[in-house]
Order: structure tokens, then sequence, then C-alpha cells
């Protein structure tokens, strides 16, 4: 089958191990950089018959689907499906795929960083003390505060058991409560009223855009921290960052936006109660690899007649 990359850019698959397990086995043809358009994606991979997708930035539309009569496998490197209309891709018999759980460890990781930096003012401290002053107090410890996760995929549960582990209570709320998640299930209206520090674990979709709002702001303790390494347009923007600019909330750790890259001089970089990352809490390493390899092996599975890691 004609397998094509269409949007490597900046290159992760390339320089990757994975990559060479690929080219072993069979050719590939490969895009190192961005398409830039949907006529651009459409003409990369107009015959193709399996696209392994990078960028969510390239976004498969119905008209792309349309215009792609002969694929049959869409093999996403990472968990997001915002940028694919999957039910224009189960309309024209597409199989899509992605790579669930890799990066747990990594992003679970980031969101501790993220309420650490947030808590300590880690990132106005350095710059103060580099500015030659010696700043002192004013910080917040997080052991035995209440983290409040909500969605307890495989980074929510990741991160709840980080938290779990420095002393911090755990509640959560999952659109799919089942007791045996582990933690303790409450309301979003409580979860949102009781917890310290509350981190958002939710897929980008209709349903979700814009889930939590200025109502939802508003039911936050005044000296909470919001964590967000999910996608931006779950949350109204505008609305956070008005809660910020006020101390409505006491501060957010950010690793995703409504645009990405942030546009120059976007309100939310003149926070100070703010700590940013570009979308990378879980580019590492050993993540990509193993992100960028779940991709691939999802293509052999498929070929093989047993299709594994399918979006519903």
């Amino acid at each position: 089958m004609k397998i094509i990359i269409p949007d490597d850019a900046p290159a992760v698959m390339a320089p990757s191990r994975a990559y060479q397990t690929l080219l072993a086995r069979t050719e590939v043809e490969y895009h190192g950089s961005l398409p830039g358009s949907e006529e651009r994606l459409i003409e990369r991979i107009a015959d193709a018959e399996i696209v392994i997708n990078i960028r969510s930035s390239s976004k498969f539309t119905a008209a792309v689907f349309e215009a792609c009569p002969s694929l049959r496998l869409l093999s996403l490197w990472g968990t997001g499906t915002d940028n694919v209309d999957l039910a224009a891709a189960a309309r024209r018999g597409v199989t899509v795929t992605n790579t669930p759980g890799v990066a747990a460890v990594a992003i679970g990781e980031h969101c501790l960083a993220l309420a650490l930096a947030v808590a300590r003012r880690i990132p106005g401290i350095d710059a103060e003390i580099r500015q030659g002053h010696w700043p002192r107090g004013g910080v917040v410890q997080l052991h035995g505060k209440t983290l409040g996760i909500i969605g307890l995929g495989a980074i929510g549960k990741q991160f709840a058991r980080i938290a779990a582990g420095i002393g911090m209570k755990v509640v959560a709320w999952t659109m799919h409560p089942n007791p045996a998640l582990g933690f303790e299930l409450v309301p979003l209206d409580t979860l949102l009223e009781t917890s310290d520090v509350v981190s958002l674990h939710l897929r980008l979709s209709e349903e979700t855009r814009g889930f939590l709002g200025a109502p939802q702001l508003a039911r936050m303790k005044p000296g909470a921290i919001f964590i967000n390494t999910a996608r931006g347009p779950i949350v109204d923007e505008a609305a956070l960052i008005d809660a910020l600019a006020t101390r409505r909330i006491a501060g957010a750790g950010l690793d995703v936006f409504d645009r990405e890259p942030l546009p120059e001089n976007h309100p939310i970089t003149k926070l100070d109660n703010v700590v940013l990352t570009p979308h990378s809490a879980g580019v590492t390493p050993e993540t990509l690899e193993a992100g960028l390899q779940l991709s691939i092996d999802n293509i052999w599975n498929y070929l093989a007649g047993n299709p594994t890691n399918v979006v519903r």
C-alpha cells in the first residue's frame, strides 16, 4: 500500500528510530514541510492508501476524504482527533487510529511541573533574582491540598497518581464514571468549588468545546490554580484571561491555547500569574519514540487484519 507522511515539520518522524524500521519494510513518500492549506494537503495525499499524520494543523475534513478515494487508513501520531472529521472518515470507509497512553507519563510530570511552578512562583522569583532582588515567601505548598482532575483517561489518571504521591488529596469528575477508576468521583460543581488545583484532561470535541466557561471558573476558589495540557478550545479563553487578570483565581499553568503558536502580544502573555509552555508537555525523547513506533505498529496490525487503537 502507498504510505504518505504529509506534514513532518518540525521533523520528529524523520530522525526517529521508528522511521528507520518503517523504511526497512516499505517505501514511504515523505514531506518535511507543512502543507499549509487544504488544497496542498489533498495534493500530497490524493493517491495515498495509508497516511501517517504528524501535525494537528493538517485538517482531515470531509472535502479531504472525498478527494482521496484510495485512502484506507489514517494513522495519527498522538491522541487528539479534533483535526479529523471522524464521521466523514467513517462514511468513506477510512479507519482512523491514534496512539493513546504513550504520553501519559510525560504529560503527568508536566502537569506537576506547571502546578509547582505556579504555586511556588518560580518564573517570577527567578526573574527577580536575576534583577538583583531577593524575594522570599508568598509561595504555596501543594502537600495536603486538593487536586481536582477533570477527565480520567490515561493522562488524568497518571497525574492523579503523581499528585497523590506528593500528599495531595485527589477528587475527579469524568464523563464515564466508574468506581473502578480508583479515585473519589464527585459532581463537577463540587470539584470546582473544593479543589486547590484543577487540571483538565478531556478530549476536544463538539461536546467539550467551551466546556469550562465563566460560570465554571466563577465556582473555583480564589486561591485555586488551573492547569490545562489538553486543548485550548475546551476552555473559554477570554473568560480564563478575565479570571486571571482580576485575580478571581490565583494562577494557571497552560500548555495549550486557542491559537498556536500564540500570536505576538497575546493578552495571556501579559499576565504575571500564568506559566506558559508551547504545547510541549508530551514532547520527550521517550514519548516521541514510543508514539511514533505505535503509529507504525497500528499500520502493520491494520494490514494484518487486526486493527489496533481504532478511534470510535
